[in-house]
Order: C-alpha cells, then structure tokens, then sequence
C-alpha cells in the first residue's frame, strides 16, 4: 500500500496488487528482462548506461544496442526510432529520471513520445526509476510509466538511493506482464525478507521517509555542486561536467581525446581514489575519455583534496 501511494506521486495510479516487492531493484532489472525476452534477443539502452543494466543483460546473454542519449533530455527518440526499424529490438531499458551515469531528466513530453514510440512497435520499456524520489527541487518527475496507457512499461524501483542500499528492498510495477514476472520472482528467490518490508512500511507510514528524503535532497544538492565546483577548480582547462537536477553523480568529459580514463583510474587507486571509467558505461568499451564521479559521500577537506589529486592526475594525463 505505501508503495502504491508513492508510485502515484510518479504520476502512477496503480493498486497494491500490480506491485511486486524484490531484493533491490538489480533483482526488479533481471526479473523484468527474462520476463519479456530471451537470450539473444536485442536490448535498447541509453549511451552511456549504468554498467549495472549491462550486467544484467549480458547475463541473461541478451545483446546491448546503445542508443544516442542526450546529457540532459535522455535518450533521443529519433534515434530510437531509426534503431527500431533496423534491428529486431525486444525491449527497452532507461533511466529517464536523474539516470546514472549522466544525471539526464527527460522532459515529460519526451518521455510520453518514448513510450508511445516503443509501444507503437510492440517493445516493452523496463524503466529504472531509483533516482526518481532525489529531485533537488523536491519536485518528483512523473515515471515514464505515467504515460504507459497499455501495461507495456516494467517499472523498477528502490529505497536503495534514499534510505539505504544495505536495505535490498526495491519493487516492481510489471504491468500486463505481472504474473510471468511474479512467477519468475518465485521460482528464483519466492520472497523477500518480511521484517525489512514490514518495517519500511512502517517508516513510510508514520511520515519519517518524507522528511528524511528531503534531508537528504538537500544534501545531495550541496554535495554534487561543490563536486562541480571542484572539478571546474582543480580540473585542467576544457574539462566539461553535467549538472543533475538530482541524484548524485555527475560525468565528467576530460577536455583531449588522448586521454584514457583506465589508465586515470590505475593512477588514481594508486592514490587511494576510486573513480568509474566511461568504458564501464559502455557495451563496446567507449567514452574513454569521461569519468562518473559519485557525490554521495560527505564532503570534508579529505573529498576536496582527492578531487585536486584527481584533477592534477588528469591534466598530467592529457597535457
């Protein structure tokens, strides 16, 4: 029930029975691509994409096709259009809210004429939507499924990004494809934990998830723009990063094509930094040369320096 009434702060009418409760969202992801494709089958993604979707993917041994993605407006629907006519696309995966690694929102429109492209050709759209509640305007953006009219989107959702991700409490709304979801669900794991879902519950219930949510709004906010900040002080001349209207991670596209991300990362651990590398958001290994940079950690003298070790790595690199 309480997920029920957050789904309809998405844009979401949906009663408790069309959701299925998971262990985390990875598990909604999986879930919802054997349910509606098998292996080989071609999967549509946004370029860059969370290396988390291409796991899953290439572990059902499904292919990638990565699609043209705008930093700021997402996947590009004429690109989408063209790949659909010259591949035989089984679904779709996005992040339309804050996706990760770029930090994009999709206008509302846009999303409307992606659902209503894909469902035109018959492809599901499994939407990934766990960044969708870190708005730093407090402004939730409706899902992509709010514009889904025929059960076509398998949306995915978590607390993993807002209350914790040593919760694995995620959920799915799978629409027409519920009970092929469902039983997939039970036939790998049949349940998750009750005593984390019937505490969540309770949280959600007594009000305490909305006012710890915009804290933590609030201080993702700060956090990514002196993320930013850093960047455009310690980062050689040319350096070009995203700025989310929410989430918490930005990307960053070093200024010289010369640059090789994997070697910045070797050097960056051998300083005690971690960084992911644009090849990771990649199914062929591209955007060597860009970098996502996670903002959800504190900010203290200590993020700051390795911010100015990691920028100075960087302009040695491609200087």
């Amino acid at each position: 029930m309480q997920i029920a009434r957050r789904m309809a702060e998405a844009g979401c009418q949906l009663g408790p029975d069309e959701i299925v409760v998971t262990s985390g969202c990875q598990e909604a992801l999986v879930l919802s691509l054997r349910t509606v494709a098998q292996p080989g089958d071609v999967i549509a993604i946004e370029s860059p994409t969370f290396y988390g979707i291409l796991q899953a993917i290439e572990s059902q041994g499904m292919r990638a096709l990565e699609i043209a993605t705008d930093p700021d407006t997402g996947m590009a629907p004429a690109s989408l259009a063209r790949a659909l006519k010259q591949w035989p696309i089984k679904a779709c995966v996005m992040m339309p809210n804050f996706g990760n690694p770029l930090g994009h929102l999709t206008p509302e429109p846009r999303k409307a004429e992606l659902v209503g492209l894909l469902q035109a050709h018959g492809v599901a759209l499994i939407e990934d939507d766990v960044y969708g509640e870190l708005a730093f305007d407090h402004q939730r953006p409706w899902a992509a499924k709010a514009y889904d009219g025929q059960g076509e989107v398998l949306y995915c959702g978590s607390f993993s990004k807002t209350l914790g991700s040593g919760l694995r409490l995620g959920w799915a709304a799978p629409g027409r494809y519920r009970e092929r979801f469902t039983y997939l669900k039970y036939a790998s794991s049949q349940a998750t934990p009750t005593l984390t879902t019937l505490a969540v519950a309770d949280y959600l219930e007594r009000g305490g998830y909305e006012r710890f949510l915009h804290a933590t709004q609030r201080r993702y906010r700060l956090q990514v723009r002196r993320v930013i900040e850093a960047v455009g002080c310690h980062f050689p001349a040319g350096t070009r990063v995203t700025r989310p209207g929410g989430g918490f991670v930005v990307w960053v596209q070093l200024p010289k094509t010369e640059a090789d991300a994997l070697v910045l990362q070797e050097r960056a651990l051998a300083a005690g930094i971690s960084i992911a590398p644009g090849p990771m958001f990649s199914s062929h290994g591209g955007y060597r040369y860009c970098l996502r940079l996670n903002c959800a950690l504190p900010w203290s003298p200590q993020t700051e320096a390795a911010l100015a070790t990691l920028g100075r790595l960087a302009g040695e690199q491609s200087g």
